[in-house]
């Protein structure tokens, strides 16, 4: 097999015009990790530069310098909401993905008046979500109870079903799991919490702009920048209409009372303008593009190391860009070592350099060796079939193809 660095290099253009290769990646290894974090697509950084120099005003101003940013925000905020079917009146923007799932979670659990607070959650959920729930635990008197998942990574319906009880206040199940891409059968769940008449949250960060997210299946959707080409340090929580939350920030009335603090006007623009592109993408066919892509490289490999590839999470009920799959007879961490030229995970970037199995794979059922051996390879905007030629045949030689 060639894994000459080379071998990635395609065509310099897509046919809507936009650079095949990111300014960012230009140069440098293939990069794999996109369920870590995106590059910022330059169209993203074209409309939010204004807002870091001209329009600076505070949007809250009656003057003319607050006239154009509160524009922009209001503009942003509807391009957001457009994106997963909900009203810009719903959309609360806040500085990440930690931050919206905190005010889902404390905001509920706080505002509910419940003297024992019943929340529920899953055992492969992100650490934003579990940590919340042992804070809320620790410091609130929260009940909290922790469903298991599938040898696929999927909650049963009947276990949550089983759960829910009259103090039940939230259940948060996440839409897709950032390292396996499993997508939780979030409609079935959500409905049978709103009929127990308890609130559900999701955390769709890996979910929105990679395939169609309904809002009106949820009570509260956690929505992340920096999973969808906008810069990190953005993300928005959609807050169904007659939804109480207590506030994460207190302070002035800004994004309805909920987190108060002058708005990063430039920051929102930057998420509302990768939601408007996440639309066309998707509109585009965008999924079914990274979904070849993925399952080429999937093809690739198992032809290249026959018997020694094992996926891990469902085949079919998950994210068209990941694919984690371990490698008999290698560690993950060791593989990706000897391959300079790929730019991957071992699971979740949030524990990367630790050399433990992951959580997630572990909740899964999975021992200690598959596990170590999982590489989590997720692809995006920028990937290529060369970038899938490369990185299949550099994995297969540094893990010892024949």
């Amino acid at each position: 097999m060639n894994d000459d660095r080379s071998t990635h290099d395609d065509d310099s253009m897509n046919e809507d015009g936009r650079a095949e290769v990111h300014p960012a990646l230009t140069g440098g290894p293939v990069y794999l990790d996109y369920n870590a974090t995106t590059p910022v697509d330059p169209r993203v950084v074209a409309a939010m530069l204004p807002h870091l120099t001209r329009e600076f005003g505070n949007p809250a101003s009656a003057h003319a310098y607050g006239t154009s940013p509160a524009a922009a925000l209001a503009r942003a905020r509807a391009d957001v909401a457009a994106l997963v079917g909900a009203r810009p009146d719903e959309i609360v923007f806040t500085a990440s993905g930690s931050e919206a799932d905190l005010l889902a979670l404390r905001g509920a659990v706080l505002a509910s008046g419940l003297p024992d607070p019943h929340v529920i959650t899953q055992a492969t959920e992100h650490p934003a979500a579990l940590a919340t729930c042992n804070a809320l635990e620790r410091l609130h008197g929260a009940r909290v109870t922790v469903l298991p998942v599938d040898a696929e990574g999927l909650v049963d319906p009947a276990r949550l079903a089983a759960a829910l009880d009259d103090a039940t206040v939230l259940v948060s199940v996440m839409a897709a799991n950032n390292e396996t891409g499993a997508l939780q059968p979030i409609a079935e769940l959500a409905a049978l919490t709103r009929r127990h008449g308890a609130l559900f949250h999701c955390d769709a960060a890996q979910a929105v702009g990679k395939i169609p997210v309904d809002a009106s299946d949820v009570d509260l959707l956690t929505i992340v920048g920096h999973k969808m080409y906008a810069p990190k340090g953005i993300a928005a929580l959609r807050v169904r209409p007659g939804v109480r939350l207590e506030p994460v920030v207190y302070g002035g009335g800004q994004e309805r009372g909920l987190r108060a603090g002058t708005e990063n006007v430039s920051l929102a623009v930057a998420l509302g303008a990768a939601a408007r592109l996440a639309s066309e993408e998707l509109a585009a066919g965008g999924p079914g593009r990274i979904g070849a892509l993925r399952d080429d490289l999937h093809r690739r490999l198992t032809e290249a190391l026959p018997g020694r590839i094992h996926l891990n999470g469902p085949p079919g009920a998950r994210l068209p860009n990941t694919l984690n799959v371990s490698i008999d007879g290698v560690l993950g961490h060791e593989l990706l070592a000897r391959v300079p030229g790929i730019a991957a995970s071992t699971g979740s970037a949030c524990h990367s350099g630790a050399h433990t199995p992951s959580p997630v794979l572990t909740a899964m059922g999975m021992g200690r060796d598959r596990a170590m051996g999982a590489l989590r390879l997720s692809l995006g905007r920028w990937s290529t079939p060369g970038d899938v030629r490369f990185a299949a045949a550099a994995l297969a030689k540094a893990a010892g193809a024949r």
